[in-house]
C-alpha cells in the first residue's frame, strides 16, 4: 500500500461521483483542511503514518466540519473508502459497518486511532 496524496480536485470528484444529486460545497475551508490534514507533517514526518490513519483523519474531519450542503456523512465515508482503495487496500465492508462507524465518529467519542482501527478491520 502507498501513501496517496490528495487534492481539492480529488475530493470534488468523490463528492460528484458518490453523493446523490451532486450537492454544492458550502464550506471550501473544510475541503482545504482535509487536504492539509491528511498530509500533516511534523519535522517532515507524517502525523498520520499509514493509509488507514490518513483515511481516518479525512473521515473524522469531514464528519465534524461539513463541506457540503447535505450528504456529509456519506461523503466522509466515501472519501475514506476511496482513499483506502486508491492506496491499494482491498476493502470489504457492509453498509451497516459504514453507518455504525459514521455514527460513532459523529458522536465525538471516536479518536482518530479508534477510526483507524475500524478501517483496518475493513481491509484485513
Amino acid at each position: 500500500m502507498s501513501d496517496l496524496t490528495i487534492d481539492l480536485a480529488w475530493l470534488l470528484m468523490i463528492a460528484e461521483q458518490k453523493t446523490p444529486g451532486d450537492p454544492q460545497v458550502t464550506d471550501w475551508g473544510a475541503l482545504v483542511a482535509a487536504v492539509a490534514r491528511h498530509d500533516a507533517r511534523i519535522f517532515d514526518v507524517l502525523v498520520y503514518d499509514s493509509p488507514h490513519a490518513r483515511a481516518a483523519s479525512l473521515l473524522q474531519l469531514l464528519l465534524h466540519v461539513p463541506a457540503l450542503e447535505r450528504s456529509n456523512a456519506l461523503f466522509a465515508c466515501a472519501v475514506a473508502y476511496a482513499y483506502l482503495v486508491a492506496s491499494g487496500a482491498k476493502v470489504v465492508t457492509s453498509p451497516e459497518q459504514v453507518r455504525d462507524l459514521a455514527r460513532l465518529v459523529k458522536t465525538g467519542e471516536a479518536s482518530v486511532h479508534d477510526i483507524t482501527r475500524e478501517l483496518r478491520r475493513w481491509s484485513e
